[in-house]
């Protein structure tokens, strides 16, 4: 299945969320080596490239999420949640996709700003042209401060993210964490089998 249903996520979006994840959590590591460790200097040129290859990446991945996210059906939400909290998953969503787009090209415009105008080698295949933007020390600091804001807040995002799916496993025992792992049918929770069995709901109404 590789489009959304009423019941879950297709493999489109199923690939395009782990895949962007798994990203964020490379770059992170790549940016916290290369500026908080000491390291050779001929390393650190490399651990930049690839910082900005796997950033243009995400960038173009997070673009397509945008879009498929615009243009497919969202699966029902879980039952029991609230208004505000189906409002809230549907904000938090909606900014882990924002920050996924916009953290990327915060690091872009680091580039483009920078004095030292360092050409973007796309993993060696090509050059990516810098925005055009004014090279000056002023815009570069002012960009390297928004695109680490951001890369925090995107952190902070993806950690509540991931707390909200466990609670969902572990406490509300329903199916959020399980439908963005596979497709097709899901087998059910026991605590949701309860729920469903004639036997066990008879008794529960005596």
């Amino acid at each position: 299945m590789l489009r959304n249903n009423d019941a879950g996520f297709g493999w489109v979006t199923i690939v395009l969320h782990w895949t962007i994840a798994i990203l964020i959590f490379v770059l992170l590591a790549l940016g916290f080596t290369m500026r908080r460790l000491p390291i050779d200097p001929s390393l650190q040129f490399s651990l930049y490239q690839w910082h900005k290859s796997l950033g243009f990446t995400v960038l173009a991945l997070a673009a397509i999420r945008a879009l498929w996210h615009g243009l497919e059906l969202r699966p029902r939400p879980p039952q029991g949640l609230t208004a505000i909290e189906r409002r809230a998953a549907g904000a938090t969503h909606v900014a882990l996709i924002a920050l996924a787009l916009a953290v990327p090209f915060a690091g872009w415009a680091v580039a483009s700003t920078s004095t030292l105008n360092i050409p973007s080698f796309y993993f060696n295949w090509f050059v990516i042209p810098h925005l055009p933007m004014a090279k000056s020390a002023p815009a570069e600091d002012l960009w390297t401060l928004v695109h680490m804001t951001l890369a925090y807040l995107l952190l902070g995002f993806v950690a509540l993210h991931a707390l909200a799916a466990l609670y969902h496993h572990v406490v509300r025992h329903d199916d959020v964490l399980v439908r963005m792992l596979q497709t097709g049918p899901r087998r059910r929770l026991p605590s949701q089998a309860a729920d469903t069995d004639p036997l066990i709901v008879g008794r529960k109404r005596q």
